[in-house]
C-alpha cells in the first residue's frame, strides 16, 4: 500500500516498483560493518526520481530521530504553503504625539516573528525610524511580542548549555539570535586585558576580572573563564589570566532575554544614531489607540529557507513552524498550531505521516521522529513542486558550502545536495544525488546509534553517495 501511495505521489504506476532492491549493496554493507554499527540502527531510502522506484531501502519504515534533516520538511511545507515571496513585518507604533521629531509618549516595537533580524538589519530599522523624523523619545519603549505564545521552556534542557546560540528560544521579536560575540585580548602596551562585546547592549553588565599575565602563554596564564551571574542573564563575569603572547579568545553566547535584548540593542543603536531616550522598558501588547509609524519588511521566505538549510539554523526553523501555525490558525502562534498546520498540509498533499512527530520543526529535540521513507517521499514531492528551484538551492552542496563544505569533497561539483543532521546518538543526511549521466535520486540516510557521536555515521552516508554515483 505504501508503494502504491508513493507511485501516485510521483505520478507513476505501481508496477514501477518491480525490482526494488532487497539486499544491502556490498560496499555499503562493508562500511556499516567497519563502523561497528548494527544494520538495525540504520535506515535508508533511495528513490529514482524519474520513475518513483525505490532503488534501495534498509529499515525504511522505522521511525527514527532525524536530527536537523527534519528541517527539510519544515522548510518545504513553508514554501509550499506560503510561497517564496512571503515576508514578516516588524513594526514601530507610537502612543502619544509626534511633533518636530519629538515623541511625547511611548514608542512600541512590535515583533512579527522575523526569523532573521540580524544586528545589521536592526540598525537599518533604527535608521528608518530616524528617516521618519523621529529624534527624541519622551516616554518609554514598549516591546510587543504577543504574536507568539510559547509555553515556558528551559533552553538548557536539551544538553545543559542554555547560553549556546543553537539553544536560543523563539520570540516574536528575536534580534540577532539573542547573541553577543565576545573578544578577550591581552593588550601588552596597556598591560591589561580587554573584554570587547559586540553588540554591547546598554542593559548588559560585563565584569572584567581577567588579570594581565606577563610571560609565556600557557597554563594559568592562558585561562579565561566565563560565567552568567544572574537568572535574567544580564550580568556576565570574566575571570582568569591571559598573557599577551596568547591568541585572543573569541566566542559567542546568548545573553539577556528576548525582550531585554531587543530593548538593550535598540537603545544602543538609537543613541549611536544621535537619538535621545531616557525612559524604561515595558513588555506588553500595543495599546489599541497606537498609531503606526513604520513597517519594516524581512527577507523573503525563499531567502530565509536558504539560510535555514544551508547553515542549519534551529531558531529559524522553529520560527518557521510558528509562522505556519499563525497562518493556519491565527494569532497567537503556538507550537501546537504549527504542528497542526504540518499535519493538515501532509493530509492535503497525500503524505502518509503516521507516527511522525515534528515537535519544534528544527530537529533539536529528543521527541522528533520520522521514517526514512516518509522523508524521502516528501523530498520527492519537493523535487517536483512549483518551488523546487528555491528548495533545491537551499540545500548544502557537497564540498562547496553550508554544513557540507568540508565533507564529500570528491563528489562532482553540484551533484550532491544534502541537508545534514547531528545530535547525540544521531547522524543523518537527506536530499538529492545526481549521477554523471544526469539521473537524479532522493537519498535519506539515518543512523541512530551511540557510535554516531564518534563519526561513524558519516562514512555510511558517504558510501551511499558513492554507490549512487558509481552504480546508478
Amino acid at each position: 500500500m505504501r508503494r502504491a501511495a508513493l507511485a501516485l505521489i510521483f505520478g507513476v504506476f505501481p508496477c514501477a516498483w518491480a525490482g526494488a532492491a532487497a539486499g544491502v549493496p556490498a560496499p555499503i554493507a562493508q562500511v556499516i560493518a567497519a563502523q561497528r554499527i548494527p544494520p538495525s540502527a540504520v535506515s535508508v531510502a533511495v528513490i529514482d526520481l524519474s520513475s518513483g522506484r525505490l532503488v534501495f531501502d534498509l529499515n525504511p519504515d522505522t521511525p527514527r530521530s532525524p536530527a536537523s534533516t527534519i528541517k527539510t520538511v519544515t522548510t518545504f511545507a513553508a514554501l509550499d504553503l506560503l510561497g517564496p515571496a512571503y515576508t514578516w513585518h516588524t513594526r514601530a507604533l507610537i502612543s502619544g504625539t509626534l511633533d518636530g521629531g519629538v515623541l511625547d509618549g511611548d514608542l512600541i516595537l512590535q515583533g512579527g516573528g522575523d526569523p532573521y533580524m540580524t544586528l545589521e538589519r536592526w540598525w537599518s530599522f533604527t535608521q528608518a525610524l530616524r528617516a521618519r523624523g523621529l529624534k527624541s523619545i519622551h516616554g518609554d519603549i514598549i516591546i510587543d511580542n504577543t504574536v507568539f505564545a510559547l509555553p515556558p521552556e528551559d533552553p538548557g534542557e536539551f544538553d545543559g548549555r542554555p547560553n549556546r546560540p543553537y539553544n536560543v528560544v523563539p520570540d516574536a521579536l528575536t534580534v540577532n539570535f539573542q547573541s553577543i560575540e565576545f573578544r578577550v585580548v591581552a593588550d601588552a602596551s596597556a598591560r591589561r586585558v580587554e573584554v570587547i562585546a559586540n553588540p554591547a547592549p546598554d542593559n548588559l553588565i560585563i565584569e572584567n576580572r581577567v588579570r594581565f599575565a606577563a610571560g609565556r602563554c600557557g597554563g594559568a596564564t592562558a585561562r579565561v573563564d566565563f560565567k552568567v551571574a544572574t537568572e535574567q542573564w544580564d550580568r556576565a563575569i570574566f575571570s582568569g589570566a591571559l598573557s599577551p603572547h596568547c591568541a585572543e579568545r573569541s566566542f559567542t553566547r546568548v545573553l539577556l532575554q528576548p525582550a531585554t535584548y531587543a530593548f538593550g540593542t535598540f537603545v544602543e543603536l538609537w543613541h549611536e544614531s544621535g537619538g535621545s531616550f531616557s525612559g524604561k522598558m515595558l513588555v506588553r501588547a500595543a495599546p489599541a489607540d497606537a498609531q503606526p509609524l513604520l513597517s519594516f519588511d524581512s527577507l523573503t521566505l525563499g531567502e530565509i529557507v536558504r539560510l535555514t538549510n544551508k547553515f542549519s539554523s534551529n531558531l529559524m526553523a522553529r520560527q518557521l513552524l510558528l509562522t505556519l501555525g499563525e497562518e493556519h490558525s491565527g494569532v497567537p502562534a503556538t507550537p501546537d498550531k504549527g504542528t497542526a498546520a504540518i499535519e493538515d498540509w501532509g493530509r492535503e498533499r497525500g503524505f502518509d505521516l503516521a507516527g511522525m512527530d515534528i515537535d519544534n520543526g528544527s530537529g533539536l529535540s529528543r521527541r522528533t521522529r520520522i521514517s526514512a521513507l516518509q522523508m524521502a517521499t516528501i523530498l520527492g514531492a519537493a523535487y517536483r513542486s512549483r518551488y523546487a528551484p528555491e528548495f533545491l538551492a537551499s540545500l548544502p552542496l557537497a564540498g562547496i558550502d553550508g554544513t557540507l563544505r568540508s565533507r564529500m569533497k570528491s563528489a562532482p561539483a553540484g551533484a550532491v545536495r544534502l541537508k545534514t543532521g547531528h545530535i547525540d546518538g544521531v547522524s543523518a543526511v537527506a536530499g538529492y544525488v545526481t549521477t554523471p549521466g544526469g539521473k537524479a535520486y532522493v537519498l535519506v540516510s539515518m543512523v541512530n546509534h551511540a557510535r554516531a557521536d564518534y563519526g561513524a555515521g558519516e562514512p555510511v552516508h558517504a558510501a551511499l553517495v558513492d554507490w549512487i554515483l558509481d552504480n546508478l
